[in-house]
């Protein structure tokens, strides 16, 4: 397009903002307005896509990273012909595809969910790496952010590591309009600050005028011709251009325009053009998920020596990654304990250290899983708290990732409560559609890799420092959802539920009971999430109380994950929750098991109580 039609296009971007946000008595139009030359110049000139094959592996991919600029999205969408005017009328309403933030659930379009800042420059990182280690591709990831989301850091951690991987195929777009949600921002029309930021990380900067079409359309040529650096374009623009009464004013943020009809007026009027997007090069095919032999996972013995859950998952990663040339794994800079470091050094290509520095790797895992990889992201189970947010997105994303924490509880020891997870599993559990699993030994640790790279949604499985006893075989199945009960008999008094660590010493407290006469049943939880109804409710009609053994805090882990089996208006049996209720120290991992009162001496000493005062039969 040339410039007049720029310019045209431009305005009608703000119109159908205004319009959108009109219906919809909510909304953000004056963000959308801001950017609304910026994204006319990008479809016009230089987006290469085909809008009826989203999935077209030659597509360049956009984010738009200020989530609450919808209204400009979805006017960019009806432009390019993708949608019509009636549906861009819907926004927000009961029902529509046009949400008022978007989601890749609703619309084909849209690559990652956003709307909680901050997180599509670090998805645009990994779709970009996907882009150029992985597919060899020549498509552009470009990114809109916002100047307000630049004060989070998971934008300078996605910033970092774009600059380290020399990401010449990203491209972030900063609208620099001045003002936030409560008023002016950090840096307010500052560009050089911005500059001086992203030039530290290795980027590559062009600052300009986000009204001037041309000046942008010069901008865009630029960043797709530097080679061997990210690009960032710093354009200053006004919130609300165009409209006199909003335009750059504080105030109005995530409010429809006061006279709609006014504004509309004054940008001139209804348009309806039409751009022809240009097509991605090339018609190559898409890559297919590999078929062939299945998984050759590794073995233990059945009562050989004790092998860590840990060392079981990398073992296990890599063997899948053998197995499957779409399995790929992203590490926080502590491969070596988490034992990702197996699958780096058999499948170093497929491998991507992300340093200490969860919410971007969560963030990559995101964008690698948008292209269609199987990505296994891991670190110590307290830490991925820190990139919580970014699970929580992706779950509205509808991404399907695995998450491994390891170090779980105060198993771990001496390291001390800044080591330990001891809330992941509440934390995974209240993900939307999450599957949470803690497996006991190594061969069912083996068995839940393999199984989760089938599954859909937030896939989180704990792992554990220590070396656990190998209880299963290593051709024992372990079905999603399901349990195994270990101890049975028709004389149970209780039944005691645990999960990894604490299943051995259930099952040592078993034994011992069992010596002195009092029987109890033993169930091995490992699917913490979804649970297992039945053997549970069996359970507790056969010995009328449960016992949950947990290494994590009594809230919303294995207790709670037990007490839902029964809120569907059945009696509740008598339950009993032992777990980490005090703040640990350093100590050994037999000292903490028994400081928190979940080892087996504990175990027994509880049932024993239990059963002397007569509270089960």
């Amino acid at each position: 397009m040339n410039t007049d039609e720029l310019v045209e296009l431009g305005q009608q971007l703000r119109v159908d903002s205004v319009r959108a946000a009109a219906a919809a008595g909510s909304g953000h139009p004056t963000s959308s307005m801001s950017a609304a030359d910026l994204m006319a110049v990008l479809l016009a000139n230089h987006l290469r896509y085909d809008f009826d094959r989203p999935d077209h592996p030659g597509n360049d991919r956009f984010i738009l990273s200020k989530g609450h600029a919808s209204p400009l999205m979805y006017s960019v969408f009806k432009a390019a012909g993708a949608l019509d005017d009636d549906e861009l009328l819907t926004f927000r309403k009961l029902g529509s595809r046009l949400e008022g933030h978007p989601t890749p659930r609703r619309l084909p379009w849209v690559e990652t969910a956003t709307g909680s800042l901050g997180q599509g420059l670090p998805v645009g990182v990994g779709i970009a790496l996907s882009g150029k280690r992985l597919e060899r591709a020549d498509y552009r990831v470009w990114v809109v952010c916002g100047d307000s989301e630049l004060a989070e850091g998971s934008v300078w951690e996605a910033a970092e590591h774009a600059g380290h991987e020399r990401l010449d195929n990203l491209v972030a777009i900063v609208d620099v309009n001045r003002l936030g949600q409560r008023g002016p921002t950090r840096h307010g029309h500052d560009l050089d600050a911005y500059a001086r930021r992203f030039r530290a990380f290795d980027w590559h900067t062009i600052e300009v005028d986000g009204h001037d079409v041309d000046a942008i359309d010069r901008a865009y040529g630029e960043a797709v011709s530097t080679l061997g650096q990210p690009t960032a374009i710093l354009a200053r623009t006004l919130k609300g251009k165009g409209v006199e009464g909003v335009e750059d004013r504080e105030g109005l943020h995530g409010k429809p325009l006061p006279d709609a009809d006014e504004a509309i007026a004054q940008l001139g009027g209804k348009r309806d053009l039409v751009v022809q997007v240009h097509q991605p090069p090339g018609d190559r095919a898409l890559r297919s998920v590999p078929t062939g032999p299945g998984v050759d996972l590794p073995r233990w013995e059945r009562g050989g020596d004790p092998a860590a859950t840990r060392d079981a998952y990398g073992k296990a990663l890599a063997a899948l990654g053998t197995a499957r040339d779409d399995i790929v794994a992203l590490d926080g800079e502590v491969g070596d304990s988490t034992r990702a470091e197996y699958f780096a050094k058999e499948h170093p290509d497929r491998y991507f250290e992300c340093y200490i520095a969860e919410q971007q790797m969560v963030a990559a895992a995101v964008g690698l899983a948008a292209r269609g990889w199987v990505p296994y992201a891991s670190s110590f189970a307290a830490f991925l708290s820190r990139a919580y947010d970014f699970v929580r997105m992706a779950s509205v994303s509808g991404a399907g990732i695995n998450l491994a924490g390891s170090h779980a509880g105060v198993a771990i020891g001496q390291d001390g409560p800044s080591q330990m997870g001891l809330e992941d599993l509440a934390m995974f559990r209240a993900v939307h559609d999450s599957t949470v699993l803690y497996p006991c030994d190594a061969n069912q640790t083996a068995r839940l890799v393999a199984e989760t790279a089938g599954l859909d949604g937030i896939r989180y499985l704990r792992t554990s420092r220590g070396a656990t006893p190998v209880i299963y075989g290593p051709d024992e199945e372990f079905p999603i959802g399901g349990s195994k009960v270990l101890r049975s008999s028709g004389e149970d008094r209780l039944t005691v539920v645990a999960a990894g660590v604490t299943v051995p010493e259930a099952l040592a407290a078993a034994d011992a009971l069992d010596r002195e006469g009092i029987r109890v049943r033993v169930i091995d939880l490992y699917s913490v999430k979804p649970v297992d109804l039945a053997t549970l409710r069996q359970a507790a009609e056969d010995t009328g109380c449960l016992v949950t053994v947990e290494d994590h805090h009594p809230e919303g882990g294995l207790g709670d994950a037990v007490l839902d089996a029964f809120l569907d208006g059945r009696p509740v049996p008598r339950l009993v929750r032992l777990a980490v209720r005090t703040m640990p120290g350093s100590a050994s991992p037999e000292e903490q098991l028994h400081a928190a009162g979940i080892d087996a001496e504990s175990i027994a000493a509880s049932v024993r109580l239990l059963v002397e005062q007569a509270i089960v039969r």
